[in-house]
């Protein structure tokens, strides 16, 4: 079998911990959570195409490692 590779600072117990919040969460717990990331200051939510992405990803990583 194939070894996981996570991101940078992630491992599988993170991985775990994160769907098991999400598993947890209702309907209305998730809409609230997305409503709530929509008013975050300085940060704006897209929709992009697909084939942008990794494109997109790479603009990010270069912005937030500089």
């Amino acid at each position: 079998m194939k070894k996981q590779k996570f991101p940078p600072g992630w491992d599988e117990a993170r991985v775990k911990s994160l769907i098991a919040h999400y598993e947890q969460m209702d309907d209305n717990e998730m809409i609230a959570e997305d409503e709530a990331t929509q008013e975050m200051p300085g940060q704006t939510l897209m929709v992009i195409p697909t084939d942008l992405v990794p494109e997109v990803r790479e603009l990010i990583n270069r912005k937030t490692s500089a």
